[in-house]
């Protein structure tokens, strides 16, 4: 049985109250699906940056989830039935 790895980077940025997260998955053969995530903070909130940044990485998992999931829905369309003779 063959192992296989797939890897997810996530890249995190902040501009004022607004954290933007990108969730981007590589797998063996270089294909990549990427989700993305934000998190805003309310003013009247004190400033806690780990705070929107586990919203915003979370979120852009959440998305990359239902991406790959429509990546794999495209595929089983296109590729699965039965073999040709």
């Amino acid at each position: 049985m063959e192992a296989k790895q797939w890897t997810v980077q996530i890249y995190i940025s902040e501009e004022g109250d607004d954290t933007n997260a990108r969730a981007v998955l590589s797998t063996r053969d270089t294909s990549t699906v990427t989700g993305r995530g934000v998190a805003r903070r309310n003013p009247i909130d004190r400033a806690i940056p780990e705070i929107g940044d586990e919203l915003a990485a979370s979120r852009a998992l959440e998305d990359l989830a239902i991406r790959l999931h429509d990546v794999a829905a495209d595929d089983i369309v296109q590729l699965a039935g039965p073999v040709a003779p």
